[in-house]
């Protein structure tokens, strides 16, 4: 059996320091947008959110590409869907080709319509609202926005006993790659970063790719508060 390194070890850390510094300011976003309360007028919660979110996507070699707020149905008076959403600048997208500036999720755009009718049953909306608890979603392809493979981290956001919506932000493996691949190669033997269920999110084996399910191994180290571990990459297991 091959025994984590001190850099296998150093890569589950990075990464768990990654989310964990997301998932910061999401905790940040939430309580702002809860002190609005039940009474908030949409212009008011979306100038908020606006002013919250739109900061992290001006970063220089930002990690988010998307954030904002989901309210529940009926919380911004009595409308049944409700998103406070902005993309960050997109380099390419066949949806929306190249922006220079954040841009405001459009609801109006019929490539929404059936997705939005029942958000409640997605999973970054379902978890939380069920467990009270932050999750992570993904990896998975946004067909509606990026069209990238993206991870969704959301957390709910409370009002007493009522859950309001949820805050959430979009982040990109391609994103998680750069900041992650040259710890990750600095390693002795080819790593592979994977998820809960064992998906690759991202490998330094060439014929690893992400999204395909690497085998179990007793090498893995953990990520801290987070559903990821740190493996041997699945071409080099077979060689061990």
């Amino acid at each position: 059996m091959t025994h984590p390194s001190s850099t296998t070890e150093q890569c589950a850390a990075a990464m768990s320091e990654l989310f964990d510094g997301i998932f910061r300011d999401l905790e940040s976003w939430r309580e702002e947008i809860a002190r609005t309360g039940p009474s908030a007028r949409p212009s008011a919660l979306d100038a908020l959110v606006e002013a919250l979110v739109v900061p992290s996507l001006l970063l220089p070699n930002p990690v988010l590409i998307g954030a904002g707020f989901i309210a529940a149905p009926e919380f911004v008076h009595g409308r049944d869907v409700h998103f406070s959403w902005w993309l960050g600048p997109l380099e390419s997208n066949p949806l929306l080709g190249i922006t220079t500036v954040p841009t405001r999720l459009d609801l109006g755009a019929r490539v929404y319509t059936d997705y939005l009718r029942d958000f409640r049953a997605l999973e970054w909306y379902s978890i939380p609202e069920s467990t009270h608890q932050r999750h992570v979603t993904g990896p998975y392809v946004d067909h509606l926005c990026t069209c990238d493979y993206i991870f969704t981290l959301t957390m709910p956001v409370r009002v007493g006993d009522d859950m309001i919506g949820v805050v959430g932000a979009d982040v990109s493996v391609r994103r998680i790659e750069t900041a992650l691949l040259p710890l990750f190669l600095a390693a002795d033997h080819p790593l592979a970063l994977v998820n809960a269920v064992d998906r690759v999110v991202i490998s330094t084996e060439p014929t690893v790719q992400a999204g395909q399910l690497a085998p179990r191994h007793g090498g893995a180290v953990a990520c801290s508060g987070v559903p990821f571990r740190v493996i041997l990459s699945p071409a080099s297991q077979s060689r061990v």
